[in-house]
């Protein structure tokens, strides 16, 4: 049996604020925005981008030159380079040692 008292509340009180539902709704949207930030910022694939020596060029990215610059190659010890593509240029050799690169026009 239940009993009431003066002090008992109807179940209308217990309902709550009808405000405290869109509290839960924002926290819900700060959440989700949260995970859309780390899925974005995951498919870039940042990770890769940072070493202990510091960040990494990423190698698709073009180099560009000015005329009578020179470029140093970079040491790669123990490394091969793999991989598909196609002809971007000519490379020829001077009679002082000297690479120089002739970029070829785009195919139409």
């Amino acid at each position: 049996m239940i009993t009431v008292t003066p002090n008992a509340r109807s179940r209308e009180d217990r309902a709550g604020d009808p405000l405290d539902g869109l509290v839960n709704l924002f926290d819900l949207g700060i959440v989700l925005s949260v995970a859309f930030l780390l899925a974005a910022l995951s498919s870039l694939h940042l990770s890769g981008a940072i070493t202990k020596q510091g960040l990494r060029a990423n190698a698709a990215k073009p180099i560009y030159i000015q005329p009578g610059q020179t470029v140093a190659p970079l040491p790669t010890p123990g490394r091969r380079t793999i991989g598909q593509g196609t002809q971007a240029g000519v490379v020829y050799r001077l009679t002082n040692g000297q690479l120089v690169y002739v970029q070829q026009a785009p195919a139409k």
